[in-house]
């Protein structure tokens, strides 16, 4: 399985627009195959979308982008170009901790944590999460991690879901005073971390 992430910056003010005329067109196009997720960011870099695809592999990705292009019924691609600004696409493997994206009401609040890791290190920073994440899940669910094949390299995303920033902060808390997290491991595995809090539009499977 792997997993295309594209991300799009918008116009200010485009994501209600944006959203309204990716979920029309989405109703055919997901006859053909159905996202993991669709969030619209709302806290970080402003203006911004993520939708994420499954696929079985490179191939299955470029046969069925093909024909949802091919096939006019699918209504594909949205026409959304007037509010795009800039677009970004990710071939991301899941962790083998997660291997497939969660679904279902799990947010509201989704936290999406990239982490750039030093060349060579993805293997020692999984050993040590394996470790630390059946206690952390207990506190909240961890909807998907993963790394980049394709793309930015050497990237690391995990996405965590909440019932309110009250509830991230208490749940953070917790873990950190549990000692459950961070996974204990060579903090030399880590180069950059950012973060962004991103909502579900209501066609994400995962909301």
């Amino acid at each position: 399985m792997i997993y295309e992430v594209r991300t799009y910056r918008l116009a200010p003010r485009g994501v209600p627009e944006f959203i309204d005329i990716f979920g029309k067109a989405y109703a055919k196009r997901k006859a053909l195959s159905q996202m993991a997720a669709f969030f619209h960011t709302e806290i970080g870099p402003l203006n911004e979308v993520i939708h994420v695809w499954p696929y079985k592999d490179a191939g299955d990705r470029e046969k069925i982008r093909a024909k949802s292009v091919a096939d006019k019924k699918y209504a594909w691609p949205p026409k959304v170009a007037h509010l795009q600004e800039h677009m970004q696409s990710e071939i991301f493997h899941p962790a083998p901790f997660t291997p497939e994206f969660k679904t279902g009401k799990l947010g509201p609040i989704f936290e999406w944590r990239e982490y750039m890791i030093k060349p060579g290190m993805l293997g020692e920073l999984y050993k040590n999460w394996s470790k630390a994440v059946p206690k952390r899940v207990a506190l909240s669910p961890l909807v998907m991690a993963m790394h980049t094949d394709a793309g930015a390299l050497n990237k690391f995303v995990h996405i965590w879901s909440y019932e309110s920033l009250n509830h991230r902060a208490e749940i953070r808390k917790e873990a950190a005073a549990k000692g459950l997290w961070p996974p204990k491991g060579r903090t030399e595995t880590l180069q950059l971390q950012s973060n962004k809090i991103v909502l579900a539009a209501p066609f994400s499977p995962v909301k």
